[in-house]
């Protein structure tokens, strides 16, 4: 066990990443990166590297993949006591590819994974509620019935004593039908506290068109904090009645796997360490777009020291 319980709890499906090392499509890569993903692990990893103290949920199989998230979060300082090794199990792997024009596609092999067996009895309830801030993605809903179950039983219990519940719809319209990823990410959004949208993903799913209206459909729910993502164009952030416009922080963008995660992990930690939300946003967005200047999700993600840098206008490395 830690020393002390994480501030921040975060609870989904790791991915081991093969990022293509050149422009192209998947059947013409020639060699590839290897790295890590999985949005969750990305928002536990980008929080620590803000200073949070983090820990993660999931299961992973017991095979060379798993094995090496495990070092990761080792190496990163994510507790891992509530990490679940499965023996026999397949840990997911996805593939990135890029198209020249700052996009990307991904292509992924997950089907049965550990993480999509997830379960309420899988939740440490102690751990939750012991947690400052516990954080849930759409993603870990749509692997799998179980996950989905258990993410609401994790929501519950964090609502019950007092834990922040942080939630990314992240909505992926492969993973489940439209109808039914509306219905959960909106009821999640109810029993959350911080909801953390992108426009696409939120026009997706409000049917709003704007940028105001699509806060305000999520607003409705009743979060206190709504932080609505919109890659080049900031964050429009939404808390206490007021919305406030923060503009993206200039780079010169290489891949930008991972920086909604980078975001969301880097916005928890200020919102921990005392910063208003505006202040946090602030500082988000130079995390999230210092994140797209390097190949993969976890690589990339700067520390707190970095992203001062950079907001202060100096160099971030």
């Amino acid at each position: 066990m830690p020393a002390t319980d994480p501030a921040v709890l975060s609870m989904g499906e790791p991915l081991l990443e093969f990022n293509a090392a050149a422009e192209g499509t998947l059947e013409n890569a020639a060699a590839f990166h290897v790295g890590f993903g999985g949005d969750t692990s990305n928002m536990a990893i980008a929080a620590r590297r803000s200073g949070a103290s983090t820990g993660y949920v999931t299961r992973v199989g017991d095979d060379a993949f798993g094995q090496a998230l495990a070092e990761l979060w080792h190496r990163e300082g994510v507790d891992t006591t509530h990490v679940v090794t499965e023996p026999g199990g397949a840990t997911g792997i996805y593939f990135i590819t890029r198209h020249g024009d700052g996009k990307h596609a991904f292509t992924y092999r997950r089907a049965g994974s550990p993480a999509s067996r997830l379960s309420p009895p899988d939740v440490p309830g102690e751990a939750v509620a012991a947690a400052r801030l516990l954080h849930i993605s759409g993603i870990t809903q749509a692997i799998g019935p179980s996950a989905c179950d258990a993410a609401f039983h994790a929501m519950e219990i964090a609502r019950a004593h007092s834990t922040l519940v942080s939630y990314d719809p992240n909505h992926r319209p492969a993973l489940w039908p439209a109808a039914r990823a509306r219905a959960i990410v909106m009821r999640s959004a109810e029993l959350a506290d911080i909801v953390l949208p992108n426009l696409q993903e939120g026009r997706l799913l409000t049917g709003a068109s704007e940028p105001a209206d699509v806060l305000a459909a999520f607003a409705a729910r009743g979060p206190a904090i709504v932080a609505l993502k919109m890659g080049a164009d900031g964050v429009l952030l939404g808390e206490g009645g007021r919305t406030t416009h923060v503009p993206a922080h200039r780079v010169v963008p290489t891949d930008a796997t991972g920086a909604g995660d980078t975001f969301d992990g880097a916005f928890a930690a200020r919102l921990l360490d005392g910063d208003s939300p505006l202040e946090a946003a602030r500082y988000a967005v130079v995390a999230a777009a210092l994140t797209t200047t390097g190949h993969g999700a976890v690589g990339p993600i700067p520390d707190r020291e970095a992203v001062l840098r950079a907001a202060a206008g100096g160099p971030p490395g």
